[in-house]
């Protein structure tokens, strides 16, 4: 019983049944009394519905009227119960507006993005990541799974970056970033050992797209390759060749930087 009346669509049916009663015992109420009175214009349940109509709307023609002491009682409970719809319509109206705005904000409402970068997981590096991808032009989808997340990224950002507040292992949620049309997805962990495991688990519901990983142990990317991956990139191995290269090939380095830059033209 108790399950039964935590359930939200028997409170709202209940309620509507209560109203329904209420509404009829008031009209039923409001014919006996004035029915009694020479003077009384509401003498039939047609009456009462229409002057109960036009009070409860607000409208208030004039045309009926109680002419009982206690059927201006029962016309101030319409007059009461009037208020009191107006403002639970507002209140669920605001609430409405206020939902649609937060859907929006957390990116429920999905995208129709398609050939682009997801990134799921967002940190210092995800961010410089983006960066580079904003600068060729391609379309990004960021999967956070942190709502303070959301506003930092959509300050800094264009039209082309689209944001998702999501469980990460909620495959239906992963969705509505549009994972299956992308082009490539960045599995933007805290380690190696979460990256993995995420991937052998995403793999079951998007076995054919491309994945790309860092590593902190380069060691592990015949691992990684073998679990599905695309690419894996070792930052330690890639970031201490770039040093050598400052240290003893200032040229290299240059010409490195250059090569890893995005293009700002055609030409380029």
């Amino acid at each position: 019983m108790l399950q039964l009346f935590s359930n939200k669509t028997f409170r709202v049916g209940l309620g509507i049944i209560v109203g329904v009663i209420t509404y009829l015992l008031l009209i039923h109420t409001l014919v006996v009394v004035e029915s009694g009175s020479d003077q009384a214009a509401i003498t039939n349940y047609r009456d009462a519905i229409w002057f109960s109509i036009v009070t409860l709307t607000t409208v208030g023609f004039g045309d009926l009227t109680p002419a009982t002491e206690f059927g201006r009682y029962v016309s101030f409970v319409f007059v009461i119960i009037s208020m009191g719809i107006y403002g639970i319509l507002i209140g669920q109206f605001t609430t409405l507006i206020a939902t649609i705005k937060e859907n929006k904000k957390l990116g429920l409402n999905g995208t129709n993005m398609e050939d682009h970068a997801v990134i799921i997981g967002w940190n210092d590096f995800g961010k410089l990541v983006l960066g580079q991808l904003i600068g060729v032009g391609k379309k990004v989808a960021i999967i956070t799974n942190n709502k303070d997340d959301i506003d930092f990224i959509k300050e800094e950002n264009s039209k082309n970056v689209y944001v998702l507040y999501a469980d990460f292992n909620n495959i239906e949620m992963l969705k509505k970033s549009n994972i299956e049309r992308s082009s490539i997805v960045f599995i933007n962990l805290t380690n190696d050992t979460e990256k993995l495991v995420y991937i052998l688990n995403l793999k079951k519901s998007f076995p054919n797209l491309d994945y790309v990983v860092t590593l902190d142990n380069g060691d592990l990317k015949n691992t990684f390759i073998s679990a599905g991956v695309t690419n894996t990139i070792s930052k330690h191995e890639i970031s201490s060749k770039l040093l050598a290269s400052y240290m003893f090939e200032p040229d290299v380095a240059a010409y490195s930087e250059s090569i890893l830059s995005f293009a700002d033209t055609d030409t380029d």
